[in-house]
């Protein structure tokens, strides 16, 4: 019998970025699963092609994947996202799979990383865990989430609300896309009395959002504008794949899909 994991990432044109975060989730995934073929697919047209373009690195959409697995013979099959949410880039993976179901004796997949209200707790842990040198008087810590027009947005300010239930009331989330926007989250901090704005990428990896939008030299970016108010700024480009407590959260997802299609049979 045949299994295989497909990990799909929106993905990133940045190396070294994509080392630490996207193939460390996958590698976690590959030491426990050492039953499984470990895959990857992206779900970005447009980084699938600069990465071909730029780097000749051939990478797959969900259904290239898909369609190499069910031609090489896999029968049982796990599509574990490292996705936020269930965003449109979830939903555009779902739809894939769906048009597959019937090439494979079984297929599942696995959640986003902020699914259960448990992630939501789980994931504060961790990014609290990671930023606590930065938590303490005078200081913020903004994160910088994507942001989208679709309901799955509403992750973003739930997660707020788990920080501020949890006593960690010098956490901010803002988006570059949506709601709350960087503007909201400025007026929230103005009124702190704060001086110094701890930034970092509410995102799996620290791709172009994080370096230029968030930490970028132009005067739009978030770092500039804050500096232009007088805050001193410290920009962490560290995606949250780079962290071990995500990773682990991606494992429990992937664990759980596993588990549901050995019950399948």
């Amino acid at each position: 019998m045949k299994k295989a994991i497909l990990v799909v990432s929106f993905g990133t044109t940045y190396h070294e970025s994509r080392m630490k975060t996207i193939e460390a989730i996958e590698q976690s995934i590959r030491e426990e699963f050492p039953e499984y073929e470990v895959r990857r697919a992206f779900t970005s047209r447009i980084i699938i092609e600069i990465l071909k373009k730029r780097d000749n690195i051939s990478i797959d959409s969900v259904a290239e994947a898909l369609e190499k697995l069910a031609q090489e013979g896999f029968q049982h099959v796990i599509v574990q996202p490292t996705l936020v949410m269930g965003g449109e880039e979830n939903d555009g993976m779902v739809a894939a799979v769906k048009q597959y179901e019937n090439r494979f004796r079984r297929i599942l997949w696995g959640k986003p990383l902020l699914s259960e209200k448990e992630d939501y707790k789980r994931l504060c842990s961790v990014l609290a865990e990671d930023t606590k040198e930065y938590d303490r008087e005078g200081t913020e810590i903004l994160f910088m989430g994507h942001g989208t027009e679709h309901e799955a947005n509403e992750c973003y300010p739930r997660l707020a609300e788990v920080f501020r239930q949890n006593g960690y009331s010098r956490y901010h989330i803002g988006t570059v896309e949506a709601e709350p926007t960087f503007e909201s989250i400025k007026e929230v901090v103005e009124k702190t009395g704060s001086n110094r704005m701890v930034l970092q990428p509410l995102m799996i990896v620290s791709g172009d959002h994080a370096h230029n939008d968030m930490a970028g030299e132009g005067e739009e970016s978030w770092k500039s504008q804050l500096e232009s108010d007088g805050y001193q700024v410290v920009c962490r480009l560290k995606g949250m794949g780079e962290l071990e407590g995500v990773r682990r959260m991606l494992l429990d997802h992937a664990r759980e899909a596993c588990k549901n299609l050995e019950v399948m049979g």
